[in-house]
C-alpha cells in the first residue's frame, strides 16, 4: 500500500500497513459500503519505523502491526484517565493542575490495582468502565456505625452488588502487609 499513497508532505520512509479482519458486532455499524460488500474490515496504520535496533525481526510487517495494535491498549487507558478527572483541569495555576493530575493518576492506579487484586473473577466488573465501577462499587449505599468501640459498615441488603463489595473488601483485608 505504501506505493499507492497519494498523501503529500509525509515524512520520508512513511509506510502504510493494512490489516484485514472479520468485523465484530460492535464494528458492524461503522463499516463502509466496500467493507459491507466484501465482509472484511480494514484497518490502516501509517508508520515510519523501519526496524528497532537490537530486536530481531522488528523490520517485519507483522511485528510492526502487533506493535501498533498493542499501543491501542495504552490509548484505552487514556480514556480511563479522562474519566478519572483528567478531562478538565480545574485551574489556570500550574501547581494546582499538577496536583490535580497526580491525584487523577493515583485514582486510576488504585482502580487498576483494585480490579487486578480483587475483581479478577468478576466478569462484569473486571473490565468495566470507571463510570460503571463508580455506580456499582464506589458509591456505596451503606452506613458507618459505632458500637462497643468498634466501627461497623452496614450495607443495604437489597443492593445488587453487596456480595461483590464484601468479597472485594475481604480480599483487600487478606492481602499481606507491605514490608
Amino acid at each position: 500500500m505504501t506505493g499507492l499513497s497519494t498523501r503529500e508532505g509525509w515524512p520520508e520512509g512513511m509506510r502504510l500497513i493494512v490489516r484485514r479482519v472479520r468485523p465484530s458486532r460492535r464494528h458492524l455499524k461503522k463499516l463502509t459500503a466496500f467493507e459491507k460488500k466484501t465482509g472484511w474490515r480494514y484497518s490502516i496504520t501509517a508508520t515510519n519505523i523501519r526496524h528497532m535496533w537490537g530486536i530481531a525481526g522488528s523490520h517485519q510487517i507483522q511485528f510492526l502491526d502487533a506493535l501498533h495494535r498493542d499501543h491501542a491498549e495504552v490509548e484505552d487507558r487514556i480514556r480511563t484517565g479522562k474519566a478519572m478527572g483528567l478531562h478538565n483541569l480545574p485551574s489556570q495555576s500550574w501547581q494546582i493542575n499538577a496536583a490535580w493530575m497526580l491525584t487523577a493518576n493515583l485514582a486510576a492506579d488504585l482502580d487498576a490495582w483494585l480490579r487486578l487484586l480483587t475483581l479478577h473473577d468478576s466478569k462484569d466488573l473486571a473490565d468495566a468502565e470507571p463510570d460503571t465501577m463508580r455506580f456499582r462499587l464506589y458509591h456505596l449505599p451503606a452506613r458507618l456505625a459505632k458500637h462497643a468501640r468498634r466501627r461497623w459498615l452496614r450495607i443495604e441488603q437489597t443492593w445488587p452488588w453487596a456480595n461483590t463489595f464484601t468479597t472485594c473488601w475481604n480480599r483487600l483485608g487478606a492481602l499481606p502487609a507491605v514490608t
